[in-house]
């Protein structure tokens, strides 16, 4: 009976179960994650080579004028080495690590989740997925609020590829927003790229111009109406509070239309 115990687990039945416990389900980039892995035991005993997390999201990539969607792993976290699960054990693993900075906000239907897997040898790897909310850090929200100060209203965002912009992933987010009543005549979108730091967050800051007449016209055809700057903000700027930031954005904005 063990030998086919065994056969069976190695397609999956009968073999060791997994489910991961996240400490709460929303979470900003640079947080700790905490929670437990729980494992029970199937119906034979299994040598588990390691246990692990992913950290994974998902962006649009085109080629040849189509969009297609790809996952990107963001962090991969080992937190056990190799054990034996027996028949029947229950076994409480807990991990603990820091949201990479790059992981995206769930803005708009962006998907983020973290993935566990049991590595069993000759077998079929049980695996687990639970999907996770990601919200701006408390010095991200400060730029946020900054743009709703001047008026900006938020538009949708969502993570494209991107190899020369993305740092240490393939992708940026871009967040865009509708400009308030002060910018409407002279610009139709905000666009926001923000690069956490651990000392501040760096802002790639694009500006959609309304341009008119013929000028405009051969602008937007060349593509020469989107204006980008770079905005660093130190934390020192960061904690001055959002009217500071507000200037300082302002300040980008109005060089950008002018």
């Amino acid at each position: 009976m063990s030998f086919f115990n065994k056969i069976l687990a190695s397609v999956g039945i009968g073999a060791a179960q997994i489910d991961t416990r996240l400490e709460k389900s929303s979470y900003y980039p640079g947080e700790e994650v905490s929670g437990i892995v729980y494992i029970r035991g199937g119906n034979v005993e299994q040598k588990v080579d390691r246990i692990y997390l992913k950290v994974m999201t998902e962006y649009i990539r085109e080629r040849d004028d189509s969009k297609f969607t790809e996952t990107c792993v963001l962090a991969k976290v080992s937190i056990t080495d190799s054990l034996l699960v027996k028949a029947g054990d229950e076994l409480e693993i807990p991990f603990s690590f820091p949201l990479p900075l790059e992981t995206p906000l769930t803005l708009s239907r962006q998907r983020v989740w973290v993935h566990t897997g049991l590595d069993i040898e000759n077998a079929i790897d049980p695996k687990d997925y639970d999907y996770i909310e990601v919200t701006p850090g408390p010095e991200a929200a400060v730029i946020f609020d900054a743009a709703s100060e001047l008026g900006f209203q938020f538009k949708t965002a969502s993570c494209e590829y991107h190899s020369r912009l993305g740092r240490g992933v393939p992708f940026v987010q871009e967040i865009e927003f509708y400009p308030g009543r002060e910018y409407a005549s002279r610009m139709r979108e905000l666009e926001l790229i923000l690069y956490p730091q651990r000392d501040g967050i760096s802002v790639l800051v694009e500006v959609d111009r309304k341009g008119s007449g013929v000028s405009g016209w051969l602008e937007r055809s060349l593509d020469m109406d989107e204006r980008h700057s770079w905005l660093t903000l130190s934390s020192a700027d960061l904690q001055e509070g959002p009217s500071r930031v507000a200037d300082l954005l302002d300040q980008v904005i109005q060089r950008s239309i002018r």
